[in-house]
């Protein structure tokens, strides 16, 4: 028999972390737009808002290397 994961329909999986990420994104928005000088790297800094977790693992495991 196989199990099946019951899915919390009304936070969608997620929970805490979903909470996390959303104010992590937020706050990577406000400092990529409000660095930005031009209109695309505002855009760009959106995009990068984005992806604002792969930048932060990266840089940890860069500065965890020997």
């Amino acid at each position: 028999m196989i199990m099946k994961k019951r899915v919390d329909k009304k936070t969608g999986e997620c929970g805490a972390s979903g909470a996390l990420y959303g104010v992590g994104f937020i706050g990577a928005v406000i400092y990529y737009i409000s660095t930005a000088s031009t209109f695309w790297m505002g855009v760009l800094g959106f995009l990068k808002a984005l992806v604002w977790p792969a930048f932060l693992v990266f840089e940890l495991l860069q500065n965890l290397r020997m």
